[in-house]
């Protein structure tokens, strides 16, 4: 391990720090194009084509489930092609997804455009970059993470505001083929220059390991078969359900209350003090025991929700989506934290790869869910009050220690 060689992590000399900036990076445009700005992608195209809200909509549905199954497969990828090849592929699919959307003219190229966002998503997103930090850091991990995925939250703040001036000033096709230059020019370059894995480390796994001996396989279907990785798995996948239906419907629920401006300076709010919550916890998470530390977080989201129901106040409202957004970065920053302690590094990419998926198809259900309740009600009350039942719920399950260190046997 990084922790008996040596190594002083808090240095800034350390080159795991340069994996962080280019993790960071990736992180930036790959949640900016392919998370937050389909919101953008959606205005725009309808506003070009004519194209009914469905189509795209149902576009980004596709996308997003793509985008699950392929990450299971990222540990087999990272042992067939390599990590810096793997994020190359990533880059170019994610490139070519833009720039297909800046020039499209038929519904079919939109589905394609989004396939090959799910491609990119597979080589720069999550699973990957959380398993490249694993391998090069021990001590400082949750610091490392915390750094690289404040790259997801600032893509939304800067990206998405920055696509929608440009487009306002030459067009979104303009925009759109600018913005992606200015991703090639930031990101290959820091890719190919910083991205590796550290000294003896296993290609697929991040896992640090003598020359003579070769990292262990492992098995999806004996991850499934691991009580430590269901304890959690499902409660992340619970939270991010309540965390995805809150974050669509956010806007809707508060405009009446307290207006437009105010709704959007309730998301501006939140999104900051998500960048917050990520720096705070990654100054201290590694002197913390992860599981608590997630509860935590699940019930601070819980807590918030139910005084939010409470109040009209905007003042109160504001507060309240502030606290929820102080945890919304931490539920992807927490997963590859209990993997590394519970399961172990030699199965650390399967893990990620087939948590992320889990995770990601259960949450992709989250705003239709909330969006039936509210239709069956006539109100967020329940629904808000269902996703504050589910965080506390996860909170519980994730509370739960099926034993003690559960490192994998080879399948």
């Amino acid at each position: 391990m990084i922790a008996t060689t040596g190594v002083d992590e808090s240095s800034l000399r350390y080159h795991g720090w340069r994996v962080v900036l280019a993790c960071f990076l990736m992180a930036f445009f790959m949640f900016g194009f392919g998370l937050y700005g389909q919101g953008v992608y959606l205005a725009e195209l309808q506003r070009a084509h004519g194209w009914p809200g469905t189509l795209v909509s149902a576009a980004s549905t596709f996308s997003f489930l793509l985008t699950s199954v392929l990450v299971i497969f990222t540990d087999d990828l990272l042992g067939r092609i390599g990590l810096r090849a793997l994020i190359l592929c990533g880059l170019s699919a994610l490139g070519a997804s833009t720039v297909l959307l800046a020039l499209m003219q038929t519904p079919w190229q939109l589905y394609l455009a989004y396939a090959l966002m799910s491609v990119g998503w597979t080589g720069m997103g999550t699973v990957v970059i959380a398993t490249v930090l694993n391998a090069w850091f021990e001590r400082r991990r949750g610091l490392a993470l915390s750094l690289a995925f404040n790259g997801a939250t600032c893509g939304g703040i800067v990206l998405v505001p920055l696509l929608l001036s440009l487009t306002g000033s030459i067009g979104f096709r303009s925009a759109m083929l600018a913005a992606t230059m200015a991703m090639v020019v930031l990101v290959l370059p820091v890719v190919v220059i910083f991205i590796g894995w550290p000294a003896q480390t296993s290609p697929a796994s991040g896992e640090r390991s003598s020359a003579a001996t070769a990292a262990p396989t492992h098995s999806r279907k004996t991850l499934l078969a691991n009580a430590a990785f269901w304890t959690m798995v499902l409660p992340i996948a619970i939270a991010l359900l309540a965390q995805m239906g809150f974050i669509i419907h956010q806007v809707t629920f508060l405009e009446p209350l307290i207006g437009r401006a105010s709704a959007g300076l309730a998301v501006t709010l939140m999104a900051a003090m998500a960048v917050v919550g990520r720096l705070s916890l990654g100054l201290f998470v590694d002197r913390l025991d992860p599981r608590l530390a997630c509860a935590a977080s699940m019930t601070s989201q819980a807590a918030a929700l139910f005084v939010l129901l409470q109040s009209t106040s905007p003042t109160v409202l504001l507060i309240c989506c502030a606290v929820y957004g102080f945890s919304i970065g931490n539920m992807i920053t927490f997963p590859p934290l209990i993997i590394q302690r519970e399961i172990g590094a030699a199965a650390f990419a399967a893990a990620m790869g087939l948590g992320t998926s889990i995770s990601g198809i259960v949450s992709a259900f989250g705003p239709g869910i909330i969006g039936l309740v509210r239709s069956f009600t006539g109100n967020y009350t329940t629904a808000f009050a269902l996703c504050v039942a589910l965080d506390l719920v996860a909170a519980g399950i994730v509370l739960w220690r099926p034993g003690r260190r559960a490192k994998l046997a080879a399948s």
